[in-house]
């Protein structure tokens, strides 16, 4: 899996937990997020049963480093334009409420559409396949189609090209 991939479902996985626990302090929120990231991943490596038992953190890898750098942004701007991000979810779904959308499904649609909206230096396209394969990933079985549905038709609205950075 490619980085920016992981970096996005971590950001996916982020604010799925922002929006149904929101924190006040976002800088401490993302802190203890990637500090328990990085200790279920040496757990794991280590094949330990008990998770509550305390872990020495080494410093972050590059590679994790590189990926932070990637996903903070995304949640900072996903969080940052939240709202205009949900008007346009609501604007293409027929006879829902926002709070009916799967949390998971939600939060893939808010990040991919600030994405589409804001992030100029990823092509409209990638930030749909992207989204489609994290949906198909962490939640149901047509997830990947209806977080399609709702991104082709926010692509359709934009004023710049979809397979083409600026």
């Amino acid at each position: 899996m490619g980085k920016r991939r992981e970096a996005r479902e971590r950001a996916i996985q982020f604010l799925f937990q922002h929006d149904l626990n929101p924190r006040d302090n976002l800088d401490e929120a993302m802190n203890e997020f990637w500090d328990s990231q990085r200790a279920a991943a040496i757990a794991g490596e280590k094949g330990r049963a008990n998770w509550n038992e305390p872990v020495q953190l080494p410093p972050p890898t590059t590679g994790e480093a590189e990926m932070r750098l990637f996903a903070e942004p995304l949640i900072r701007g996903t969080l940052q334009h939240r709202d205009e991000s949900d008007a346009h979810i609501m604007k293409h779904v027929k006879n829902w409420e926002l709070s009916r959308i799967a949390a998971v499904d939600r939060n893939i649609l808010r990040l991919a559409i600030y994405e589409m909206l804001h992030r100029e230096d990823i092509p409209p396209v990638v930030s749909i396949n992207e989204a489609v394969d994290i949906a198909k990933k962490f939640s149901t079985e047509d997830s990947g189609k209806f977080v399609n549905g709702i991104l082709d038709k926010v692509k359709a609205e934009l004023m710049r090209p979809a397979r083409n950075v600026k």
